[in-house]
C-alpha cells in the first residue's frame, strides 16, 4: 500500500457528505503540520474550511479542494459499503474516491515528497480544502477567498484537485469554467374551468412563444476556449393536478452555461426584454452560481503539461468543458487556476472508483509541478 492509497483510504472512511467533515480535515492538518505548515481552521455557517500556509514570500502556490462527498445513493447497490475503502481488479472502491479525496491525498503526499527533497523552495506553498463544494458552495471556498483578501493574502497559482480527465490520466486539463446564471421565472395567469377559456388566462399557452424564442436565440458563437452560450430549461411546472382547470401561474427553471463572450448582465436584459415584449406579466429571480474565467499559457500551464508529459508520456488538452467548480471563486484574485485530477467517469455514481496506478501517477505529477514552479531545478528538463 502506497502511502497515496493509505491516505485516501483512510479519508474514504470518514462519511463526510457536505457538510460534514467528518474529521478529513484534521487529519489533513496533522500531516501539514508536521511539513512546517502554520494551520488555519476557518468555521463560516455549518461548514469547516482548511487553510494552512508553509513559507511567508511569494509567489504563493495553492492546491485547493474538498473534503465533502455527495450523497451514495442505495447503499446495497454499491458492490462494497461506499464508505468502506475497497480494492479489486486495480482500482479502489468508496465514495470520493475520485471527486476528490484521492486527489487531495496525492497532493498531500506529493508535498511530502517534494520538501524531503527541496525544504528551501522558492516562495510558499498553500492548502485550502473546504466542506462545501458540492453543496451551496456559500461558506466554503468563497468564504475562505473573502477572508485572506481583507487580509491581503493572495494567491498566485492554484491547482485544483477536480477529476479533470476522460480516458487516460493526464489527457486533460481544465484551464477556465463557462460562467452559471440561473433563473426562476414565474408567469401569471388567470386560473379557470378549462371549458370557459375566455373566463381565464393560460400562462402555459401564453409563454409557450417567448419560450420557444428563448430557446433559439445564438446568443453569442463562442470562441477558441469556450464553445457558445446556451439556454436551458431545466424544469416547468404548472396546474393544480385537476385535468379540467386552467392553471393560475407557470414556473419555468432554466440556466445560462456562458462563455466570456456575454456578460451576466447582458444575459439578463436580453431574457427581461423579450419576456416584455411578449406582453407576459411575470416575475424573475436571477441567481448568479459563477463568472467564467480561463487561465490561458503561463508558468502553471507550462508547469501542469511538463510534469504530465514527464509521468505519463501524453500530451495534455486545455478544455473548460463540464460544470462549475471551486475555481471561480479563485480566479477573480489574478490567480492562474487550473484543474487536473483523475478520470471523471464514476464520480457522484454508484461504485465510484479510481485507478490505483493513477493515484500514484497523479501524485508524482503535483510534484513535479511544485518542482517546475517553486525550485531552481525543473522536472520536465
Amino acid at each position: 500500500m502506497t502511502p497515496t492509497l493509505e491516505l485516501a483510504s483512510e479519508l474514504i472512511r470518514r462519511r463526510s457528505v457536505t457538510p460534514d467533515d467528518a474529521g478529513c480535515q484534521q487529519l489533513l492538518a496533522g500531516r501539514l503540520a508536521k511539513l512546517g505548515f502554520r494551520i488555519e481552521h476557518l468555521r463560516f455557517g455549518e461548514v469547516n474550511n482548511l487553510w494552512a500556509r508553509r513559507g511567508a514570500e511569494g509567489p504563493l502556490f495553492g492546491f485547493a479542494g474538498h473534503t465533502d462527498v455527495v450523497p451514495p445513493g442505495p447503499e446495497q447497490r454499491w458492490q462494497s459499503p461506499p464508505f468502506e475503502p475497497t480494492l479489486r481488479n486495480g482500482q479502489l472502491f468508496g465514495r470520493g474516491a475520485a471527486d476528490m479525496k484521492g486527489s487531495i491525498a496525492a497532493m498531500v503526499i506529493a508535498c511530502e515528497q517534494f520538501l524531503a527533497n527541496h525544504d528551501k523552495h522558492q516562495g510558499s506553498i498553500a492548502f485550502l480544502i473546504t466542506s462545501d463544494e458540492e453543496g451551496p458552495a456559500i461558506d466554503g471556498t468563497a468564504k475562505v477567498i473573502e477572508h485572506l483578501e481583507k487580509r491581503g493574502e493572495k494567491i498566485d497559482w492554484c491547482l485544483v484537485g477536480e477529476p479533470s480527465c476522460t480516458t487516460q490520466l493526464g489527457d486533460t486539463i481544465k484551464n477556465g469554467r463557462r460562467g452559471s446564471l440561473g433563473g426562476r421565472l414565474l408567469i401569471r395567469g388567470v386560473q379557470g374551468h378549462i371549458a370557459y377559456p375566455r373566463l381565464a388566462q393560460n400562462p402555459i399557452q401564453t409563454a409557450l412563444p417567448a419560450l420557444t424564442e428563448l430557446s433559439a436565440i445564438e446568443w453569442d458563437q463562442g470562441n477558441d476556449f469556450f464553445p457558445p452560450t446556451r439556454f436551458q430549461i431545466s424544469n416547468i411546472h404548472a396546474g393544480t393536478g385537476a385535468t379540467n382547470v386552467i392553471p393560475g401561474e407557470l414556473e419555468v427553471l432554466f440556466n445560462f452555461r456562458f462563455s466570456t463572450e456575454v456578460t451576466d448582465a447582458e444575459l439578463r436584459q436580453r431574457v427581461e426584454s423579450l419576456l416584455t415584449a411578449h406582453q407576459l406579466e411575470y416575475k424573475m429571480e436571477w441567481v448568479l452560481s459563477g463568472q467564467p474565467f480561463l487561465t490561458p499559457a503561463g508558468e502553471l500551464v507550462d508547469a501542469a503539461r511538463c510534469a504530465i508529459r514527464k509521468v505519463t508520456g501524453i500530451e495534455p488538452q486545455l478544455s473548460t468543458s463540464g460544470g462549475t467548480s471551486d475555481g471561480r471563486f479563485i480566479a477573480p484574485t489574478g490567480a492562474q487556476v487550473l484543474e487536473l485530477g483523475p478520470l471523471n467517469a464514476t464520480i457522484h455514481k454508484i461504485d465510484e472508483h479510481v485507478s490505483v496506478k493513477h493515484l500514484q501517477q497523479l501524485s508524482t505529477i503535483y510534484e513535479h509541478v511544485l518542482i517546475n514552479l517553486l525550485s531552481s531545478k525543473r522536472a520536465g528538463e
